[in-house]
Parts: structure tokens; C-alpha cells; sequence
């Protein structure tokens, strides 16, 4: 069993709640979606964030003095983002748009072409992804929130190409069998392995049962090929009552995706319920618990399960307890912060279930377990959606706000 006692927990942290509405995107490109009367975390809704300091501004931490710089500003509720060949960045707006930041500037007008979404408490335009060949394909990834006929939503993956100034063919190639009328935990984090093959995760939708039914995508870890299909290798490929696309089950709702530089390892975090986030390394073919077991309670403060840990189930490799909040997940391996290299980076949305106490994580490592947990940037007070690092070795992180920003952080 992969599990870090609690005494060594360091951050005192609670689980996300709902964001705020989203603004109206443009004519089109978002289906009407129903009052969202309950967030992500079954309460109500959020209050504003500060607005952020002046910029750029200077922070202390542990190994560094950093400098954050301001890259964009005006967001509302930025996602995801992603960095293209030629130093420009995509960025996906929750509210239905793709915005580009081009030569370090903001585009006023949103890339156009991209999938039309339903906007809720926590869903609309989620990941946007690179092909691992994107500088001969021009191949992008979206995932989103998808509505039919029946108002229904369930995660979805699309692709089209990217010819610099619109996304074209834009077309489904996967549509996760997660139907509900849940407005929340809808997953979408995407990640390629070194083999080409694309990794996609689904939340639960706060139906606890779905992450151990093989027969529902939900509270699931997905491998695809790069066009939507199965791989007939997959570990619960002609497996009865298993969806052949499958990967890993017993995940709740997952927040983080990403292979580790040196190990190759798939890494993949995930909101607990009241305590319980979690950072998982994901096996084929492996049960991540949910909802047998968890260091979580509900929020009504009712126990879940009798039970943290069992022996036919995978525990978490970290665990949060009370929760963080937890966010986007990635690895550092620049050349600006050489003390950082091969640290891990997680982002903290809400710290205790006070508002205004999000944050990032930066975790090291002795000997593979993890030793130190250092929050950065919590004299911001802003939610913190995803955190990378660029292909500059600087590190870039998303404030899930409206108004929301793209910020820079630097050596000072």
C-alpha cells in the first residue's frame, strides 16, 4: 500500500466549492444551461476574490525569491491551457471560449471553432491538449461538458485542427457514457503518453456509485488512440460488464493528469469529499477505492466508509486531511528554478472552506516518498486552477476567477 501517515500532513486545507457563473460566451458557442443552484462541493455559491495586487510582484520562498508577472488579465474562469511550437499560448475559458496569447499579448477576439458546451457550476470548455505531433498535424484536444436532448451533461473529447487563427473539422471522437443531471465532477483532465496513446479522465458526477460500475465511464482513468478508439490492450478490453476504454477505476473527481519526466509514470490528483484529496500514480487495471474507501467525510459530516484503506484496493500515495481544494498537477524539469527540478507542482483552490486561501503546492521527494509540502503565492488569495511549466522554464499558472488571469513566475 502506497500511503503517507496523516502526522505528516503539513497543509490544513478544505475541498472546492462551486465557482461563480461564468459570463456568457459568445453567440453559439454555449447551450442554455439551468440555474446551477448547488456547486462543486453540494453548497452554494462562492464569494468574489480579492482583486490581485499590482504586478508584477515579488514573493519569498523556500529556495527562491520569485517575481510574478502579470501575462493576462480578463479571463473569466480560465482552465487550461497550452503551449504552442512558436511561443503562443492557448488558453480555454469554462464559459465557452479559446483565447490565444500571442507574443506575450492577449487577443481581444476568441479563437473560433471550437465545441459548442454546456455551461454549470463546474462545466463547459475544460481541457485543450496538443497532439504529440501537433508541429506536423496542427491536431488540438478539447474536452467539454455536453448536453442532449434530454437535458442531460457528460464529459466529452473532441479534436479539430488549428491553422493559426480558427479550429477547423472540429469533430467528437469520444463521448463518455456519464450522463446526470449533476452540474459537477466532470473530470477532462487529458495527458499523451510517451507512446502516443491519450489518457482522459471522467469524474463521478457526485454518484458515488458509478466509479465502481465497469459498465459507466464515470469516476473512471481512460485510454484512447489519438483518434477516440479503444486499444485492444486495454486492461478490461473483453472483460464483461467492463467499457473496453477503461484504464483504471475508483476515482472520485478527478482534477490533475500528467506522466512523471523520469519514471514515466501516470500521475493523476482528485477532490476528496470533506478531507480525502488525493494523488494517485495510476496502474492498469487497478481500483482507486472510491467510495469503498477514502479519508473523506460528506459534507453533512456523515461517514462515507467505515474504512481508509483495504488490501484489493490501491490507497493514495498522498493524501490531504482536511481536503485542498486540489487542482492541476504537473512536474517541473526547467533550467530557471534548478532547485525545483523534479519537484511536483499541484494547485490549491480553497484552503479550510474559507474563501480567498487559495494556493500552490510545490512537494519534494527523498527517495521517491514525499517530504516537503511548501505553499507558494497565498498572498494572492486566488483559486488556483492549473499550474505548468513552460517550455521557458518558467513556471505558468491559471487563477479559476472572473475576472481570472494567466500569470508568470519567475526568478527574481
Amino acid at each position: 500500500m502506497r500511503r503517507l501517515a496523516s502526522s505528516s500532513l503539513t497543509a490544513i486545507v478544505l475541498v472546492l466549492v462551486s465557482a461563480s457563473a461564468a459570463q456568457t460566451p459568445p453567440a453559439g458557442r454555449a447551450a442554455a444551461a439551468p440555474p446551477a443552484t448547488q456547486g462543486a462541493a453540494g453548497q452554494g455559491g462562492r464569494a468574489t476574490a480579492p482583486p490581485l495586487p499590482a504586478m508584477p510582484a515579488t514573493f519569498a520562498t523556500d529556495k527562491y525569491r520569485i517575481r510574478v508577472v502579470q501575462i493576462a488579465g480578463g479571463l473569466a474562469n480560465p482552465w487550461s491551457l497550452a503551449f504552442l511550437p512558436d511561443g503562443d499560448i492557448l488558453v480555454t475559458e469554462r464559459a465557452g471560449r479559446l483565447r490565444i496569447i500571442r507574443k506575450g499579448v492577449l487577443d481581444p477576439q476568441p479563437i473560433a471553432g471550437v465545441p459548442t458546451v454546456r455551461v454549470t457550476a463546474l462545466g463547459g470548455l475544460l481541457e485543450v491538449a496538443l497532439h504529440p505531433k501537433f508541429a506536423q498535424n496542427q491536431i488540438v484536444y478539447f474536452t467539454y461538458t455536453k448536453a442532449n436532448e434530454q437535458n442531460l451533461t457528460t464529459t466529452a473529447l473532441a479534436r479539430g485542427r488549428f491553422d493559426g487563427t480558427a479550429i477547423r473539422d472540429l469533430k467528437d471522437i469520444f463521448i463518455a457514457n456519464d450522463w446526470s443531471k449533476s452540474v459537477t465532477n466532470f473530470g477532462g483532465r487529458i495527458a499523451f503518453d510517451r507512446s502516443g496513446f491519450l489518457f482522459v479522465t471522467i469524474g463521478e458526477r457526485q454518484e458515488q456509485e458509478r466509479a465502481q460500475k465497469g459498465d459507466d465511464h464515470g469516476g473512471k482513468v481512460l485510454r484512447l488512440r489519438d483518434d477516440g478508439t479503444a486499444p485492444p490492450d486495454n486492461p478490461f478490453a473483453g472483460k464483461a460488464g467492463y467499457l473496453p476504454e477503461i484504464y483504471a477505476i475508483g476515482v472520485r473527481s478527478p482534477q490533475g493528469l500528467a506522466f512523471h519526466p523520469e519514471t514515466g509514470a501516470l500521475w493523476e490528483n482528485e477532490h476528496g469529499p470533506l478531507g480525502g484529496d488525493e494523488v494517485n500514480i495510476i496502474l492498469p487495471g487497478r481500483n482507486y477505492g472510491w467510495p469503498l474507501v477514502t479519508y473523506g467525510t460528506d459534507y453533512d459530516g456523515t461517514k462515507i466508509s467505515d474504512a481508509t484503506t483495504r488490501p484489493d484496493l490501491e490507497s493514495p500515495f498522498m493524501y490531504w486531511i482536511p481536503s485542498i481544494a486540489i487542482s492541476g498537477l504537473s512536474f517541473y524539469q526547467g533550467d530557471k528554478f534548478p532547485e525545483w527540478k523534479g519537484n511536483l507542482f499541484v494547485g490549491s483552490m480553497m484552503q479550510g472552506r474559507t474563501r480567498a486561501t487559495g494556493h500552490i503546492q510545490r512537494v519534494t521527494f527523498t527517495n521517491g516518498r514525499p517530504i516537503q509540502r511548501e505553499p507558494i503565492l497565498t498572498d494572492l488569495h486566488q483559486r488556483i486552477r492549473d499550474v505548468r511549466p513552460g517550455p521557458d522554464g518558467f513556471l505558468y499558472v491559471l487563477t479559476d476567477e472572473n475576472p481570472g488571469a494567466l500569470l508568470r513566475i519567475e526568478p527574481q
